[in-house]
């Protein structure tokens, strides 16, 4: 699984993603995390996607420092499901309202 963070948004600026990585080796998620320059999600700054060979791909953004929870809840899940999709997005927690696009795999 990749994990790829915007680098020019405020949260990539700040450093989130030592501590998201390790929160993600910590809960035991094996994962590719990657800082991309821009993600041209700026009307949700802040954005953050999670992509798996054949699975549905995932864009989140509007995330803060206080998000890191349900990220790597959200990497779990997403490591976990065969396809990447889930019948009830409220296994997502806060993640369900910040969610810019699902794209199918």
């Amino acid at each position: 699984m990749k994990i790829i963070l915007c680098a020019s948004c405020a949260l990539g600026r700040a450093g989130f993603a030592d501590p998201l990585q390790r929160a993600l080796a910590e809960a035991g998620v094996a994962c590719e995390l990657t800082l991309v320059e821009c993600m041209s999600g700026c009307t949700r700054a802040s954005t953050c996607a999670f992509r798996a060979g054949g699975k549905t791909a995932y864009l989140f953004g509007d995330l803060g420092a206080t998000d890191l929870p349900d990220l790597v809840r959200f990497a779990q899940l997403y490591s976990a499901s065969p396809d990447g999709t889930f019948s009830d997005a409220r296994v997502l927690g806060g993640l369900r309202w910040k969610a810019i696009a699902r794209i199918p795999g």
